[in-house]
């Protein structure tokens, strides 16, 4: 599923309009129509229950003298006219999907009213024919701000005041409509999107509406799929509108969101993860692990237990040697490699030797959990960088170094091997040079950039995760859950795509592959405790 910008709805939009010849009343009268559909499914008045027999062929007719004749009915005429729906329209094409929803509630016997933010003689265009049909079918109408508006008297609200064109806070009616939507604690069904929500980035204006439904149309908006917005989106149902699908990859939409169809295709992961019969350990790949230190140990063992867990052949645990004699136990189907000589227990730049030479017969190297900062880190890395022949994948300290290297922008990889960072939000924001709530308000669009700009596979971690390729694709995760904010879950990822990179996945599909499959782990674990809060990142690798 496609996930556009509000520029990029637009030239669907006008494509759809202008050569394909569809139009645009066409588009609203569909829009609206979804838009209903929903409303009466909120109200359990699906159109799938007024569907009745008016006639039959008697028993006994011959099959070609017809058959059953049905036709839809009023939706239960009492329990109908027991809701008062709102239709809150601004002057845009929202407003006018708003309106065509208020004549199809009418026909299936709900009292609608409609309340305009501006004066109805403002709209124009498509919404003005929708304005004019609605007044012909005796639809109630009122101004807010001129005429007494009582919500206590509807049982429901369609929001459709303002789209994907606007921008900024809401303002004077729209603002005041909003406000007081939200007050009334009434079930609100919004028309696209929230209004008041940024359709690109998902910031939250203030005000703006919290909707129990949103009717998204055509295709996904971004700033539904990102925090606060999809918070403020409430449940969110994509409905067709005549806009055919197959344009969104056509005219260059590179966001999807991250499904089990997604995986299949077009990225063609092989989700059964199913092994060769006459496999054995080496057929599934040899990842190499450098993490840890004497303070954080356990990052370093579950990224390597995440990566056996996974389903590779084989893991070597590069650590601080002092440190082996304490580890030694913990996970006996690991190889330790002593890689850092010292005795604090700590990582040094000499150790760089030692992992390009274990680098040389392994298919993967994860670095960064637990590692800590030390002297010489920014040449060690580099080295690990430009001399490791083998696709890498950078996480928690590996990024801060990465991060405070004023020269990264100079480093090369050996034949072009990948390179796949997970930061968290804070660690991109290290990474852009930019504070925290910036990386925030449009996750998609900085994983988009850095990965471009820099050549890697980036995953940005966090509430849907979002995975940016070098050309220019992402995609947004929606499994997991807040529970798994938790230390370790994201030493645990960092095993997952490194494991799965040693399968013989590409960068692209053991991100993509391996945030859905740690969500999914999340989702069980929280299962087996019956309380997401009670996850840790050990019970994530046991669901795997």
């Amino acid at each position: 599923m496609e996930i556009v910008t509000a520029e990029e709805m637009r030239r669907l939009d006008r494509y759809t309009i202008d050569r394909l010849g569809i139009p645009a009343i066409s588009l609203m009268e569909n829009a609206g129509k979804a838009i209903a559909e929903e409303v009466l499914k909120l109200c359990g008045l699906g159109a799938a229950q007024n569907t009745v027999p008016q006639a039959a062929t008697g028993a006994g007719d011959k099959p070609e003298h017809g058959g059953m004749i049905l036709a839809e009915e009023s939706l239960g005429q009492e329990r109908a006219s027991r809701e008062h729906w709102y239709v809150l329209a601004g002057k845009g094409n929202n407003g006018g999907d708003g309106l065509v929803a208020a004549r199809h509630l009418t026909d299936a016997g709900l009292r609608v009213t409609i309340i305009y933010a501006v004066p109805p003689e403002e709209l124009s265009g498509e919404a003005a024919v929708q304005r004019d049909a609605a007044a012909a079918s005796g639809i109630p109408a009122c101004l807010y701000g001129r005429d007494p508006v009582d919500f206590s008297r509807c049982t429901g609200i369609i929001d459709a005041l303002l789209g994907t064109g606007t921008s900024g806070a809401p303002r004077a009616n729209y603002a005041a409509l909003i406000a007081a939507a939200n007050d009334s604690g009434l079930p609100i069904v919004a028309a696209d999107i929230p209004s008041g929500l940024d359709a690109d980035t998902g910031e939250v204006h203030d005000p703006c509406i919290r909707a129990q439904v949103t009717v998204c149309l055509a295709f996904l908006k971004r700033g539904l799929v990102q925090y606060p917005g999809a918070g403020a989106a409430g449940s969110v149902v994509v409905r067709r509108i005549g806009i055919p699908q197959r344009l969104a990859a056509e005219q260059g939409v590179a966001v999807r969101l991250l499904t089990e169809e997604t995986l299949r295709s077009p990225l063609g992961v092989d989700v059964s993860r199913q092994r060769d019969p006459d496999g054995h350990k080496g057929t599934y790949g040899h990842v190499l692990v450098a993490a840890g230190s004497l303070r954080m140990s356990g990052a370093g063992l579950m990224t390597a237990r995440a990566a056996l867990r996974i389903g590779c052949g084989l893991v070597t645990w590069a650590l601080p040697e002092v440190l082996m004699p304490r580890v030694i136990a913990a996970a006996p189907e690991l190889m330790l490699a002593g890689a850092a000589q010292g005795p604090d227990g700590e990582w040094n730049a000499g150790s760089a030797d030692e992992l390009l030479r274990l680098a040389r017969e392994r298919d993967v190297l994860a670095v960064g959990p637990g590692l800590g900062r030390f002297p010489g880190d920014t040449g060690w890395l580099r080295r690990l960088w430009e001399e490791a022949e083998l696709p890498l994948v950078l996480d928690a300290d590996a990024l801060n170094i990465l991060a405070a290297a004023e020269d990264a922008a100079d480093w090369t990889r050996p034949g072009r091997a990948p390179v796949v960072l997970t930061p968290h939000p804070g660690e991109m924001a290290r990474l852009l040079g930019v504070p925290t709530p910036e990386v925030q308000r449009d996750r998609i669009g900085c994983a988009l950039r850095y990965a471009h700009e820099c050549g890697v596979t980036l995953v940005l971690k966090g509430a849907r995760t979002v995975v940016a390729t070098p050309d220019g694709a992402a995609y947004v995760n929606t499994t997991g859950h807040a529970g798994m904010a938790t230390g370790g879950a994201g030493d645990v990822l960092t095993g997952i795509i490194a494991g799965l990179l040693a399968q013989g996945l590409d960068a692209a599909q053991a991100a993509c592959f391996g945030v859905r499959l740690h969500g999914q782990a999340g989702e069980r674990a929280a299962a087996r405790r019956n309380n997401p809060a009670s996850v840790i990142a050990g019970d994530i690798i046991d669901a795997l």
